[in-house]
């Protein structure tokens, strides 16, 4: 699936120039001449990354970076600042703003697409992370949730099941309803993760034979 960039800058050479270098390594390219303009295409399509001047009409790159930051759809995508103003100042105001890369015109095609499969490539990996992590955590909950502990009466009925009593002699044993041990059973299958009752029994056993 082809990745999709937003480049923003009010120079209409440069601008397609930056244009056809992304799409001749078969990114799909859409492009603003000013920051309102960019947020139009935004309330359109979210790019996987921006590349953005900081001169500009009506929003300076600096400006648009923080509300982009600050904007919960799209404040994770990277931007890559590619603008003239190249002081030591006005990078470090470009990285506090919130940009990921800095590249100064002109600018060399190579530098700017290795930045960017670089930049896409780390994005990818960090999701894939996250996607990960979030498996692992709900199978370690759904463990948990597994080997989750009997209560005093599920574990009363388990016994009983291990002893060979049926249903309604365990309601009578223990003066409860039928329906009451269904219940019961229905629990400790469940949190034990066992199929019938010969493992609830099985599962006594080894409880009584561990301790």
């Amino acid at each position: 699936m082809k990745k999709r960039l937003l480049v923003i800058d009010d120079e209409p050479k440069l601008l397609r120039a930056v244009q056809l270098t992304l799409r001749a390594e078969d990114y799909e390219v859409l492009t603003a001449r000013s920051g309102r303009e960019a947020f139009m295409r935004l309330a359109e399509a979210v790019p996987d990354l921006i590349i953005s001047d900081i001169r500009m009409p009506e929003m300076d790159g600096y400006t648009l970076a923080r509300q982009l930051r600050n904007a919960p759809r799209t404040s994770l995508i990277p931007i890559i600042f590619l603008t003239a103003k190249d002081g030591l100042a006005d990078r470090i105001q470009g990285f506090r703003a919130g940009v990921d890369h800095y590249i100064t015109k002109p600018f060399e095609p190579e530098e700017l697409l290795a930045i960017v499969a670089n930049t896409l490539s780390r994005l990818q990996r960090t999701h894939k992370e996250i996607t990960r992590l979030a498996t692992d955590s709900k199978t370690d909950e759904l463990a948990f949730i597994r080997d989750e502990e009997l209560t005093d009466a599920e574990w009363r009925t388990a016994e009983a099941v291990a002893r060979g009593l049926n249903n309604r002699e365990i309601a009578a044993e223990h003066r409860v309803s039928i329906r009451t041990v269904e219940h019961h059973i229905r629990h400790i299958l469940a949190k034990k993760q066992l199929s019938n009752r010969v493992g609830i029994a099985r599962y006594v056993f080894d409880r009584k034979v561990s301790s």
